[in-house]
Order: C-alpha cells, then sequence, then structure tokens
C-alpha cells in the first residue's frame, strides 16, 4: 500500500475507483456487525457462571456475625473491602463496598458536592458561579456526559504518552479557582490505553489548586484488565497526595463490571478517611445499605488477590487474540497509507484509531452504511466534538474473533474510502481556485 498523501491525483483515482466497487460488494453482504461499546463477550461473562449458586442457602453470614440478608453494613462487608482495598490503594477502612456500578457512584459523588459541597468546600458546588472539570482528551464519554448533567463546564487537555499534558493541567488548576475536579483514567486509558507515568501522577497530586476542595475523580476502571506478559502497574495516588499535603485530594473508583459478571458487580470507592466519612453521611440518606449477598457471593467466588489474578488471566486468554486481530489488519491495510494511526494498549477494552482530519464522521458514516456499527464521532471528547474530526473508538471485546475479523477488514477499506475521498476533494479545490 502506497502512501496516499505522495500519489498523484490520477493513481489516487483510481484507487478511489476500487474501494467503490469493494465497498459496494461490502454493502452487499448485509452485515450487522458492532465494535461500538466496551462490552464483555458471553464468553468472559461466563467465567463467573459458578457464581449463580453462591453463596448457597445457608451461606448468609459475613465476618462480624453480619447477616446478608438484612440492612445495614452501609460501608461494604469488611471481608469484601479487604479484598478490594489494594484495587483502589487504600487500607479497607478507608473502603466502601456498594452497589453494581462505579459510575453511578460517580455520578453520585458529583450530586452530593452539588449539593453540600465536599467535606472541605466552603459552599456547596452548586452555589458556586461556575464549576469546571479538566478533560483529558481523547476520554471517556460517559464522564463528561455525568459533568454535563450538572452543568459543569469541561476543560479539555491534551492526553499524551505519559498521561495529561501537565504543562496545561498545573498552568490552570493553580489560576482557575472554578476548577474543582479532574477526570482520570490511568490506567490503560479509555480509549487510548495509556498509562500514567509515575512523574504524572506525582505532580497531580503535589500542584498547587486555586480551588481548596479539588478533587481527582480517578477511575481506575481497568486497574486488573491487562492483554499482555506485561502486567503494568503505576503508583498509588492516595499515597501520593498524602506525602504531599493533600489528603482529600483523590477520589479512587472501580469495579468489578468487567471482571465478574458486568450488570450484578460490586463498585469500589476508596480515599482518605475524612472523603469516606463524607460519603457515608450521604449514603446514610440515599440507602439503608448495599446488596450484602452479592458481597459476600464475590467474596466467595473470588477468595483473594490470587484468585482474582487468575480470572484475570482467562479474560485475558479471551481479549487477547481479538485486540491483536484487529491491531494485525491494521497493520497490514493502514501501516504504508500516511492516513492513519492507532494506538497499541496493553491493557484495557479499546483501540484509538486516528483518522485524516476531517474524515472520522465519514469512516463511521461508510462503516454503518456497510453494516459495521461504530461509536459515534467525538464521542471521546466533551460535548461530542472532537475539533479535528479524526478520532474512533474501537471496542473489539463483544463480538467473535472472526466477526471482528470481518470489521476490521471493513473499517480499514471505509478509512481508505473516506481518506481517498478527502485528499481527491482538496486537490480538485486547488485546481479551482486556480482557474
Amino acid at each position: 500500500m502506497s502512501d496516499f498523501t505522495k500519489m498523484t491525483p490520477a493513481a489516487l483515482a483510481r484507487l478511489h475507483l476500487q474501494y467503490c466497487q469493494r465497498y459496494e460488494n461490502l454493502r452487499s453482504q448485509g452485515l450487522q456487525l458492532s465494535l461500538a461499546r466496551g462490552i464483555p463477550s458471553a464468553a468472559q461473562v461466563a467465567l463467573s457462571t459458578p457464581m449463580l449458586s453462591l453463596p448457597g442457602e445457608n451461606d448468609y453470614m459475613a465476618e462480624g456475625d453480619v447477616d446478608c440478608r438484612n440492612y445495614t453494613g452501609l460501608q461494604g462487608l469488611v471481608e469484601a473491602r479487604r479484598l478490594f482495598s489494594s484495587v483502589v490503594g487504600v487500607p479497607p477502612d478507608q473502603v466502601i463496598v456498594a452497589g453494581n456500578s462505579s459510575l453511578a457512584l460517580m455520578y453520585d459523588c458529583i450530586g452530593y458536592a452539588w449539593r453540600h459541597g465536599m467535606c472541605d468546600s466552603e459552599r456547596p458546588w452548586g452555589r458556586e458561579d461556575t464549576v469546571s472539570f479538566l478533560c483529558p482528551v481523547p476520554g471517556y464519554d460517559r464522564h463528561f456526559r455525568i459533568a454535563e448533567e450538572y452543568g459543569i463546564k469541561l476543560i479539555s487537555v491534551p492526553l499524551l504518552e505519559n498521561g495529561p499534558d501537565m504543562d496545561i493541567v498545573r498552568n490552570i488548576v493553580a489560576s482557575d479557582r472554578s476548577v474543582k475536579g479532574m477526570w482520570c483514567v490511568p490506567k490503560y486509558s479509555n480509549p487510548t490505553g495509556t498509562v500514567y507515568a509515575r512523574e504524572t501522577i506525582d505532580a497531580l497530586a503535589s500542584m498547587p489548586t486555586a480551588a481548596p476542595d479539588f478533587r481527582l475523580f480517578w477511575d481506575n476502571a481497568y486497574a486488573l484488565h491487562h492483554l499482555t506478559d506485561e502486567q503494568v502497574e503505576i503508583a498509588n495516588i492516595a499515597q501520593l497526595c498524602e506525602q504531599h499535603g493533600h489528603l482529600d485530594r483523590a477520589l479512587v473508583f472501580a469495579s468489578t463490571s468487567k471482571v465478574t459478571m458486568a450488570g450484578s458487580g460490586v463498585a469500589v470507592f476508596g480515599a482518605s478517611a475524612r472523603n469516606v466519612a463524607w460519603m457515608l453521611a450521604r449514603l446514610a440518606i440515599h440507602t439503608v445499605g448495599p446488596d450484602k449477598l452479592n458481597q459476600l457471593r464475590h467474596v466467595r467466588f473470588l477468595k483473594d488477590a490470587a484468585g482474582i489474578s487468575h480470572l484475570m488471566a482467562q479474560h485475558r486468554a479471551i481479549l487477547a487474540p481479538k485486540f491483536a486481530t484487529v491491531l494485525s489488519i491494521f497493520e497490514r491495510e493502514l501501516a504504508l497509507s500516511g492516513v492513519a494511526q492507532w494506538s497499541k494498549p496493553k491493557g484495557g477494552y479499546f483501540i484509538s484509531l486516528d483518522v485524516l482530519p476531517g474524515c472520522a464522521k465519514r469512516v463511521i458514516e461508510l462503516a454503518t452504511g456497510a453494516g459495521v456499527a461504530l461509536t459515534t464521532a467525538g464521542a471521546p471528547f466533551p460535548g461530542g466534538r472532537d475539533p479535528n474530526d479524526s478520532n474512533i473508538r474501537i471496542a473489539p471485546s463483544f463480538a467473535t474473533l472472526e466477526q471482528i475479523r470481518t470489521a476490521a477488514e471493513a473499517i480499514t477499506l471505509c478509512v481508505q474510502l473516506a481518506a481517498a475521498e478527502t485528499i481527491l476533494d482538496g486537490a480538485q479545490q486547488k485546481i479551482q481556485k486556480k482557474l
């Protein structure tokens, strides 16, 4: 494959015609495939099927004589907090194990801050003239939508190879009191697979902020989701915040949504003792307690860190070949084209594909026309607006390996066709300007 950007208009026009013919053949196949959302496959969910018989008819008592069939236990079972404390990086007494969704915990956390303020706020966030959040981009669309729900102003910050651009971050938070928080997916970031370097995490923990109640919303959603032999670890944000005198800065979230059963997992919150007390005070009004039987089920099934690692190795065996297939097809079809770049993640659930500026919407339109569903163009940016119209999130987890192979080949054809169209249109516009 030659570099599109170096081809003569005549040569590219001939290639464009070939792509059009191939695309019409692709459309005639009537495909119905989706690489749109990072959903575990049926094979992955099946790994946790034994949980359906747990904890068992006569197994409902937890440590401390807690009857899991009944109310109370707002902070979650002791053994569940102990099991997941290493995932969020704080001691068990600074962990809350809640319902099935960490996203719901984040939503509620902002809602509580909006109505009451954080434990160190001067006033409720909802009474501030403006509340802003920093958003490393490309990022997680659901994070952005939570903030937008409350009218929070979103400020995009470039996500670099080692994390967010800290020169920009430090400058903004030091001077703008309206900046109350920052979304972070520090490990195998959605959608790029970026891993925050220790220097970046240390800078986030230590930087001065104009807002005294600034928070890092630290969504460690993919902490356990390795795709390679190298099981990447990151610095402990809670410990670094404490070392730098910002004890209450980090709010760490995680869940078992992609570990056990996506709709029936448990969510985990880890933070300083003051933040945990603040959260529990709010939860005491919100609920009379979580599903402790489900927490006990997880404890019985996962048992310990070794049990979690064993299960995640099984997930990796299913996921890794799917990612490898997409990456190999991209390499074969696009590596020399000059019109696309993509991430090569070591973990997580996504591949980030960057096409020629101005082409992402067209690629997705072509893919949709050929029966391949992709995430909406612009989704990894606040407001769904990608300033370059170039980023596309690829989610290879749910489909079968054969479906993924077909979909990846279809996507590369759509990228090639859209790029050829764009370059030819640009060449034609130059000719018209000269006339």
